[in-house]
Protein backbone atom coordinates (compact mmCIF):
# COMPACT_ATOMS: atom_id res chain seq x y z
CA UNK A 1 0.00 0.00 0.00
CA UNK A 2 1.13 3.52 -1.11
CA UNK A 3 2.21 5.88 1.93
CA UNK A 4 2.23 9.93 1.16
CA UNK A 5 3.44 11.74 4.23
CA UNK A 6 2.45 15.45 4.16
CA UNK A 7 3.15 18.83 5.65
CA UNK A 8 7.07 18.48 5.40
CA UNK A 9 9.19 21.32 6.20
CA UNK A 10 12.45 20.50 8.56
CA UNK A 11 15.63 19.22 6.59
CA UNK A 12 16.97 17.34 9.43
CA UNK A 13 13.06 15.80 9.76
CA UNK A 14 13.02 15.01 6.33
CA UNK A 15 15.81 12.63 6.16
CA UNK A 16 14.12 10.43 9.07
CA UNK A 17 11.36 10.25 7.13
CA UNK A 18 12.54 9.81 4.00
CA UNK A 19 14.25 6.50 5.98
CA UNK A 20 11.36 5.18 5.97
CA UNK A 21 9.68 2.95 3.05
CA UNK A 22 7.00 5.92 1.94
CA UNK A 23 5.93 6.53 -1.59
CA UNK A 24 5.09 10.26 -1.41
CA UNK A 25 6.44 13.28 0.63
CA UNK A 26 4.19 16.43 0.66
CA UNK A 27 5.10 20.50 1.05
CA UNK A 28 2.55 22.90 1.46
CA UNK A 29 2.38 25.99 -0.16
CA UNK A 30 -0.69 27.51 1.53
CA UNK A 31 0.14 30.38 3.40
CA UNK A 32 -2.33 29.62 5.53
CA UNK A 33 -1.24 26.36 6.86
CA UNK A 34 0.69 25.84 9.78
CA UNK A 35 3.45 23.85 7.86
CA UNK A 36 3.37 26.67 4.97
CA UNK A 37 7.18 26.16 3.74
CA UNK A 38 7.29 29.76 3.86
CA UNK A 39 10.03 31.78 2.84
CA UNK A 40 13.10 29.24 3.89
CA UNK A 41 15.86 28.26 2.02
CA UNK A 42 14.02 24.40 1.98
CA UNK A 43 14.05 24.58 -1.81
CA UNK A 44 17.80 25.17 -2.31
CA UNK A 45 18.05 22.27 0.31
CA UNK A 46 15.88 19.81 -1.62
CA UNK A 47 17.29 20.54 -4.96
CA UNK A 48 21.62 19.65 -3.06
CA UNK A 49 20.42 16.52 -1.41
CA UNK A 50 17.91 15.27 -4.36
CA UNK A 51 19.63 11.52 -4.02
CA UNK A 52 18.10 11.74 -0.42
CA UNK A 53 14.58 11.22 -2.05
CA UNK A 54 15.35 7.77 -3.80
CA UNK A 55 12.20 6.97 -5.23
CA UNK A 56 10.04 9.21 -2.90
CA UNK A 57 7.93 11.59 -5.35
CA UNK A 58 7.75 15.04 -4.19
CA UNK A 59 4.68 16.77 -3.90
CA UNK A 60 3.51 20.59 -3.93
CA UNK A 61 0.84 21.04 -2.12
CA UNK A 62 -1.34 24.10 -3.43
CA UNK A 63 -4.98 26.04 -2.42
CA UNK A 64 -6.70 28.01 -5.26
CA UNK A 65 -2.48 29.10 -5.83
CA UNK A 66 -1.50 31.27 -8.27
CA UNK A 67 -0.29 29.81 -11.63
CA UNK A 68 3.18 31.33 -11.56
CA UNK A 69 3.66 30.16 -7.78
CA UNK A 70 2.60 26.41 -9.28
CA UNK A 71 5.12 27.09 -11.50
CA UNK A 72 8.05 28.24 -9.74
CA UNK A 73 7.52 25.96 -6.80
CA UNK A 74 7.68 22.87 -9.34
CA UNK A 75 10.89 24.28 -10.76
CA UNK A 76 12.80 25.35 -7.28
CA UNK A 77 11.15 21.77 -5.16
CA UNK A 78 11.88 19.54 -8.41
CA UNK A 79 8.16 18.28 -8.01
CA UNK A 80 7.35 15.20 -9.20
CA UNK A 81 2.98 16.32 -8.67
CA UNK A 82 1.49 19.04 -7.75
CA UNK A 83 -1.73 18.22 -5.56
CA UNK A 84 -4.17 20.66 -5.96
CA UNK A 85 -6.41 20.86 -2.75
CA UNK A 86 -8.86 23.97 -3.41
CA UNK A 87 -11.99 24.42 -5.76
CA UNK A 88 -9.65 24.59 -8.43
CA UNK A 89 -12.21 23.21 -12.05
CA UNK A 90 -11.00 21.27 -14.38
CA UNK A 91 -10.26 23.95 -16.83
CA UNK A 92 -7.61 24.93 -14.25
CA UNK A 93 -5.90 21.61 -14.31
CA UNK A 94 -6.27 21.34 -18.00
CA UNK A 95 -4.66 25.35 -18.56
CA UNK A 96 -1.91 24.06 -16.29
CA UNK A 97 -1.40 20.83 -18.68
CA UNK A 98 -1.35 22.77 -21.50
CA UNK A 99 0.74 25.04 -20.72
CA UNK A 100 3.44 22.41 -19.42
CA UNK A 101 2.99 20.28 -23.04
CA UNK A 102 4.05 23.47 -25.07
CA UNK A 103 6.89 24.72 -22.76
CA UNK A 104 10.43 22.97 -21.75
CA UNK A 105 10.07 23.92 -18.03
CA UNK A 106 9.85 21.11 -15.45
CA UNK A 107 6.27 19.68 -15.23
CA UNK A 108 4.79 17.31 -12.87
CA UNK A 109 1.85 15.29 -12.54
CA UNK A 110 -1.57 16.46 -11.09
CA UNK A 111 -3.04 15.48 -8.01
CA UNK A 112 -6.75 16.50 -7.38
CA UNK A 113 -7.94 16.34 -3.65
CA UNK A 114 -11.63 16.10 -3.00
CA UNK A 115 -13.13 17.46 0.36
CA UNK A 116 -15.60 14.57 1.27
CA UNK A 117 -18.52 15.23 2.92
CA UNK A 118 -22.17 12.68 3.17
CA UNK A 119 -23.43 15.25 0.77
CA UNK A 120 -20.07 14.70 -1.60
CA UNK A 121 -21.26 13.84 -5.49
CA UNK A 122 -18.57 11.82 -6.63
CA UNK A 123 -19.75 12.03 -10.07
CA UNK A 124 -17.62 15.72 -10.24
CA UNK A 125 -14.26 13.57 -9.96
CA UNK A 126 -15.23 12.58 -13.78
CA UNK A 127 -14.00 16.04 -15.28
CA UNK A 128 -10.55 15.76 -13.54
CA UNK A 129 -9.99 12.33 -14.96
CA UNK A 130 -8.53 13.37 -18.20
CA UNK A 131 -5.61 15.72 -16.42
CA UNK A 132 -5.18 14.01 -13.31
CA UNK A 133 -2.98 10.97 -12.70
CA UNK A 134 -4.39 10.44 -8.89
CA UNK A 135 -7.18 11.60 -6.20
CA UNK A 136 -6.82 12.42 -2.90
CA UNK A 137 -10.14 12.14 -0.67
CA UNK A 138 -10.04 13.74 2.43
CA UNK A 139 -12.66 15.05 5.64
CA UNK A 140 -14.32 18.35 4.55
CA UNK A 141 -13.33 21.03 6.50
CA UNK A 142 -15.88 23.73 7.97
CA UNK A 143 -16.28 27.18 6.50
CA UNK A 144 -14.10 27.98 4.09
CA UNK A 145 -10.94 25.74 5.44
CA UNK A 146 -9.27 23.58 3.12
CA UNK A 147 -8.18 19.88 4.79
CA UNK A 148 -6.29 19.87 8.02
CA UNK A 149 -9.27 18.85 10.42
CA UNK A 150 -7.36 16.08 11.88
CA UNK A 151 -10.88 14.35 11.20
CA UNK A 152 -12.00 11.30 9.91
CA UNK A 153 -14.98 11.34 6.99
CA UNK A 154 -17.15 8.11 6.74
CA UNK A 155 -15.20 5.90 4.91
CA UNK A 156 -17.83 3.66 3.83
CA UNK A 157 -18.51 6.95 1.72
CA UNK A 158 -15.93 5.51 -0.88
CA UNK A 159 -18.08 2.48 -1.74
CA UNK A 160 -20.03 5.52 -3.80
CA UNK A 161 -16.45 6.36 -6.11
CA UNK A 162 -16.61 4.55 -9.65
CA UNK A 163 -14.08 6.50 -11.34
CA UNK A 164 -11.06 5.52 -13.20
CA UNK A 165 -8.28 7.05 -11.23
CA UNK A 166 -6.32 5.66 -8.12
CA UNK A 167 -6.83 7.45 -4.95
CA UNK A 168 -5.31 7.66 -1.95
CA UNK A 169 -7.47 8.19 1.65
CA UNK A 170 -7.10 11.24 3.44
CA UNK A 171 -8.21 12.65 6.66
CA UNK A 172 -7.40 12.22 9.79
CA UNK A 173 -5.38 8.87 9.78
CA UNK A 174 -3.39 7.71 13.07
CA UNK A 175 -1.43 5.19 14.14
CA UNK A 176 -4.62 2.99 15.81
CA UNK A 177 -5.99 2.72 12.25
CA UNK A 178 -3.09 0.51 10.48
CA UNK A 179 -5.31 -2.73 11.16
CA UNK A 180 -9.10 -1.06 9.79
CA UNK A 181 -7.03 0.31 6.65
CA UNK A 182 -6.20 -2.99 6.02
CA UNK A 183 -9.37 -4.34 5.91
CA UNK A 184 -10.68 -1.51 3.60
CA UNK A 185 -11.23 -3.35 -0.16
CA UNK A 186 -12.63 -0.03 -2.07
CA UNK A 187 -12.27 0.32 -5.35
CA UNK A 188 -9.18 2.19 -6.88
CA UNK A 189 -7.97 3.07 -3.37
CA UNK A 190 -4.01 2.57 -3.79
CA UNK A 191 -2.85 4.11 -0.40
CA UNK A 192 -2.91 6.29 2.15
CA UNK A 193 -2.24 10.57 3.21
CA UNK A 194 -1.38 10.87 6.68
CA UNK A 195 -0.41 14.62 8.06
CA UNK A 196 -1.29 15.84 11.51
CA UNK A 197 -1.43 12.43 13.74
CA UNK A 198 1.85 11.75 13.05
CA UNK A 199 3.20 15.25 14.54
CA UNK A 200 4.96 15.94 17.64
CA UNK A 201 4.10 19.46 16.61
CA UNK A 202 3.14 21.00 13.20
CA UNK A 203 5.58 20.14 10.38
CA UNK A 204 7.20 17.84 12.67
CA UNK A 205 7.24 14.49 12.29
CA UNK A 206 7.25 11.18 14.37
CA UNK A 207 9.78 8.90 12.74
CA UNK A 208 9.41 6.44 14.97
CA UNK A 209 5.14 6.59 15.15
CA UNK A 210 5.32 6.54 11.32
CA UNK A 211 7.84 2.90 11.77
CA UNK A 212 5.32 1.58 13.98
CA UNK A 213 2.18 2.92 11.66
CA UNK A 214 3.73 0.94 8.70
CA UNK A 215 5.02 -2.11 10.58
CA UNK A 216 1.60 -2.82 11.18
CA UNK A 217 -0.12 -1.46 7.63
CA UNK A 218 2.67 -3.73 6.52
CA UNK A 219 2.99 -6.70 8.49
CA UNK A 220 4.99 -8.84 6.27
CA UNK A 221 7.40 -5.67 5.97
CA UNK A 222 9.29 -5.09 9.29
CA UNK A 223 10.96 -1.39 9.04
CA UNK A 224 13.88 -0.11 11.30
CA UNK A 225 15.02 3.25 11.89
Amino acid sequence: MQVKVCGMREPANIEAVLELPIDYMGFIFYPKSSRFVGQSNLGEWVQSNLEAFGNVKRVGVFVNAEFEAILNAVHDFQLDYVQLHGNESAEYCQEIKTYWDITSMRSAQLIKAFSVDEDFDFQQTRAYERFCSLFIFDTKASGDKYGGTGKQFNWELMEQYEGMISYLLSGGIGEGDAEAIRQLNFKQMVGVDINSKFESSPALKDAPKIRSFLNELNSTQMVDI
